[in-house]
């Protein structure tokens, strides 16, 4: 087996990811801190044609070089926008049919191998804050809580982690 080269691998360029038709998932970044978490998210969304990225609250917005640094340039692909407050977003987003789920460990929380997305409805994930998670109030407005099933003695993942877990099963599912 001979590994390939770049030039192998049939990419789309920036142009043609903007013209291609996108997965019906949105990501919600609810203030994270961690740049190069953020730059990570960038590059699984464009790995996946994910439709959107808000970056809410404190998360940091590009450009800047150490988002640069992990979004490979996935920040010129993506469509992002700035939401102030996470919670008005969630609101709208639910208002425009959008199945809303927080990733976050909660009471009554679907497990991820148990979970099956809407082909039907656009699915909004939100993901949360290195150390406090999804803002409370955002939790209590989603429609769904999906949690990662963990085994180990950690109880959590790290946020580019969690993303590229929770995207890659919704999209497989999908596209199932």
């Amino acid at each position: 087996m001979r590994k390939l080269r770049n030039e192998e691998l049939d990419r789309i360029d920036v142009e043609g990811y903007k013209l291609a038709g996108k997965s019906p998932i949105i990501i919600v970044l609810d203030n994270i801190r961690s740049l190069n978490n953020i730059g990570s998210v960038f590059r699984t969304a464009d790995a996946f044609l994910v439709e959107k990225i808000y970056l809410c609250g404190i998360t940091a917005r590009p450009p800047h070089k150490d988002i640069h640094k992990t979004a490979l340039g996935a920040t010129d692909s993506v469509d992002w926008e700035h939401v102030e407050d996470t919670m008005e977003l969630v609101d709208r987003l639910k208002k425009d049919g959008c199945h809303v789920v927080s990733v976050e460990q909660a009471e009554k929380a679907t497990q991820l191998n148990n979970y099956h997305p809407d082909k039907d409805k656009k699915q909004v994930f939100i993901f949360g804050n290195e150390v406090k998670g999804v803002a409370q109030n955002v939790v209590s407005t989603s429609d769904e809580v999906l949690e990662i099933p963990q085994f180990g003695t950690k109880h959590s993942l790290n946020i580019s982690v969690s993303v590229g877990v929770v995207i890659w099963d919704c999209w497989s599912k999908i596209n199932a």
